[in-house]
């Protein structure tokens, strides 16, 4: 018998693929968190609904030609982002119905992809529903690779994108080529939903976009806190899902979405602006 007492932490380190998963949900949780604060501010809050699910009709065709899924996700993210905002910048299409386009033609492009398989593929939904715990090496470095390309791209664009979000006209007015940043904000959204998509489906990725940055603004009164709060909500939330997902054998997308859920209740409770 060992000397040593059971160390469930330890034990459930030991293993690859929880890993893969703790690394993983660690640069998602981040990256969804900093990009959720402008999406949050900029009003861009369905904007990631939509493209999860353009993203899922990608992952569809990819099982159906057997292209790498990731790739196809990302190409039909920026397509159907990119689509979107030009409808809304050039078209003068409001956003809401913008959205609610391709919202509808990307499922139904999924519905059909996946209606066209000779055979039943578990992984297509495993897509749609979220498994952090099914992970590959491959999945990982893709996830780490454009995480922190998200994230330098911001750090290098933090000024322009803070300006934008809380006054367009009067950044347009300084000579600041908003168009083109927010056309390269809606493309930071697509990759994060892209690389979200793994660890919570497309299904609850606009949760894990929307609710760290949400409830952050009931603690933070300036843009960096609101950053700074919105990733420690984020990826702790993330943790505590893998962590309770492989404890109690839980969906962990569901678990992540539904801690940080929590979080979001609890700081409307608790929320100094609240109480005042």
């Amino acid at each position: 018998m060992s000397s040593f007492p059971y160390d469930p932490i330890s034990e459930m380190f030991s293993y690859g693929f929880m890993q893969r998963a703790f690394l993983a949900s660690f640069f998602i949780g981040l990256a969804c968190s900093v990009i959720g604060v402008f999406i949050v501010l900029k009003g861009l809050s369905f904007m990631g609904a939509g493209i999860s699910h353009a993203a899922f009709a990608g992952v569809t065709l990819a099982f159906l030609i057997g292209a790498p899924p990731l790739l196809m996700a990302i190409v039909f993210g920026l397509l159907a982002t990119w689509l979107t905002g030009t409808l809304q910048q050039r078209q003068g299409t409001k956003p809401d119905v913008a959205i609610s386009i391709l919202y509808t033609f990307t499922m139904a492009l999924a519905i059909l992809f996946i209606g066209l398989m000779k055979v039943y593929n578990p992984e297509v939904y495993g897509y749609l529903f979220g498994s952090i715990l099914s992970v590959t090496p491959s999945d990982l470095a893709v996830i780490l690779a454009v995480s922190f390309t998200i994230l330098v791209t911001i750090f290098l664009f933090f000024k322009e994108f803070h300006f934008i979000s809380f006054d367009q006209e009067m950044a347009e007015a300084s000579g600041i080529p908003t168009n083109k940043l927010f056309f390269l904000l809606l493309g930071l959204i697509a990759l994060t939903v892209v690389i979200s998509m793994k660890a919570v489906g497309a299904i609850l990725v606009f949760a894990l976009l929307i609710l760290p940055a949400a409830t952050a603004s009931q603690w933070a009164y300036n843009m960096r806190s609101m950053i700074l709060l919105s990733a420690v909500f984020g990826v702790s939330g993330s943790w505590l899902g893998v962590i309770l997902s492989y404890w109690f054998n839980l969906p962990s997308g569901a678990t992540i979405v539904l801690l940080i859920t929590s979080f979001f209740f609890l700081s409307t409770v608790f929320s100094p602006k609240r109480r005042k």
